[in-house]
């Protein structure tokens, strides 16, 4: 089993749109290692994103892959390519899976960011990557909601800019096979809501299964405040990401184990 303290013990490598250069073979041997680490994470595994072996689509993802000393492929991210009129193309954070045994030490997190970090570096090094997020899992909307800017629905940003709007209506329209959002769910412009979207499937989750929670609060109550996960609603996020935003992820992340050290003696000081 791995050490389940830390992050660092794994090597990670980002594909962009392996459709288009990777050998039929090469495909093959990709989408099986992602079904490996897919099932370890669903009941049953579903036919959609990374886990269908279909060129096209992977002509359009962006996918960072954890992989153990031994080059174990043990956790991945993977997000697809979206186009928007009048807009460069807005990364869909997409699906995110990590194996029990690499749980644990932030690896999800690190996934993404670096599936992100590794499109804004290689296109938009100076201007902003917008990006979507579709779940109706508290625990991913609250990390999004924390760490992109400008991000509609959340506590921070109350009103959806003209941008927030087309993004979210051309997903709608446009996307919902590709993220996995029901034909028949109603798309609730107010709330920015899919209703009924994931309703008896596999990705629908418990409101009291505190599993599933952020570790704030506040965030939890305030998507509970608009979303029924009893039945099936997912929130659709609209952000952007930019090097400022990664530059202050990475010093936060950087500044935790320090914050760990000095909050009991802070606390023993206060008594």
């Amino acid at each position: 089993m791995l050490n389940r303290k830390t992050s660092r013990q794994f090597t990670f490598k980002y594909y962009e749109r392996p459709g288009r250069w990777m050998s039929d073979a090469q495909l093959d041997i990709f989408v099986e290692e992602l079904r490996a680490i897919g099932v370890t994470c669903f009941d049953e595994l579903p036919d959609y994103q990374c886990f269908k072996a279909d060129r096209e689509g992977f002509g359009h993802k962006v996918i960072t892959v954890a992989r153990d000393p031994s080059g174990r492929a043990v956790g991945f991210s993977s997000g697809v390519l979206l186009d928007v009129e009048g807009m460069d193309p807005v990364v869909h954070l997409g699906l995110s899976c990590v194996h029990p045994d690499a749980r644990c030490g932030g690896l999800t997190h690190a996934l993404a960011s670096r599936m992100v970090s590794g499109y804004m570096l290689r296109h938009h090094l100076f201007s902003r990557v917008w990006v979507t997020n579709v779940a109706c899992v508290l625990s991913s909307i609250g990390n999004v909601a924390a760490n992109f800017d400008q991000v509609f629905p959340s506590p921070g940003c109350d009103t959806p800019t003209e941008r927030h709007m087309r993004i979210a209506r051309t997903v709608s329209a446009r996307y919902r096979e590709d993220i996995y959002i029901h034909a028949d769910a109603r798309f609730d412009e107010a709330a920015f809501v899919f209703r009924g979207s994931v309703k008896g499937t596999c990705f629908q989750k418990d409101p009291d299964d505190t599993r599933y929670h952020h570790r704030k609060q506040y965030l939890n109550d305030f998507y509970l405040g608009f979303m029924r996960l009893d039945e099936g609603d997912e929130v659709i996020q609209v952000g952007h990401f930019s090097c400022l935003t990664a530059a202050g992820y990475f010093i936060r992340r950087a500044l935790k184990p320090i914050k760990r050290l000095i909050r009991p003696q802070l606390q023993h000081a206060a008594r």
